[in-house]
């Protein structure tokens, strides 16, 4: 079912945040950090079977001196990118997203598929990676264990989202002009990235 499918973990740490870290946020210059991600990428071989991606990272700025609290956030989020779109893909796809957000708040959602829809979008070409799903960084609402209750609902969400959709389409029929299509598209994730 998938040609090429990766799981990257990465745990990080430092005695000191990189100059290029703290420019967009200077408060957290020397301070020590630690970072944990896990990303998940499929690409399949039936090219009416969508490549999926998501990823989920946590970060903690840690105040050693014990003046400041320490800061943390999450991020993350999933997207579909089909050859082949089908309605009932998209559909299911976005109300996945919709409902995993939906107990934190009603205005994650909207607020996340925007982000993703801007991020993976290739504006030189003037035309989205795929159809979206959501898209969050800087996440610390509601405290720790709110956030982090966020996170494991949009990661469960991402498989209950995805293993319908390729069961539904991994059966389907296709031939060298289909798989032709589905190597031009797939050159255009490559681009994005």
């Amino acid at each position: 079912v998938f040609e090429h499918a990766a799981v990257n973990f990465s745990h990080t740490r430092g005695d000191h945040m990189p100059a290029t870290a703290t420019q967009r946020r200077p408060e957290l210059a020397g301070r020590s950090y630690e970072a944990v991600s896990v990303s998940q990428i499929v690409h399949p071989r039936n090219p009416y079977v969508p490549t999926a991606h998501a990823n989920f990272r946590f970060f903690l700025a840690a105040d050693d001196s014990a003046a400041h609290e320490d800061i943390w956030w999450f991020g993350g989020g999933f997207d579909l990118t089909p050859y082949y779109g089908f309605a009932e893909d998209a559909i299911d796809w976005h109300r996945a997203a919709r409902d995993a957000c939906a107990p934190f708040g009603d205005d994650l959602y909207p607020e996340f598929k925007q982000a993703c829809d801007e991020y993976f979008y290739l504006k030189h070409r003037r035309e989205p990676r795929g159809i979206g799903g959501i898209f969050f960084d800087d996440f610390d609402r509601g405290g720790f264990d709110s956030a982090l209750a966020f996170v494991r609902s949009v990661s469960r969400a991402y498989l209950d989202a995805y293993l319908p959709i390729v069961r539904r389409r991994r059966e389907t029929a296709y031939g060298e002009r289909e798989r032709e299509f589905q190597l031009y598209r797939r050159g255009r994730y490559v681009e994005f990235n």
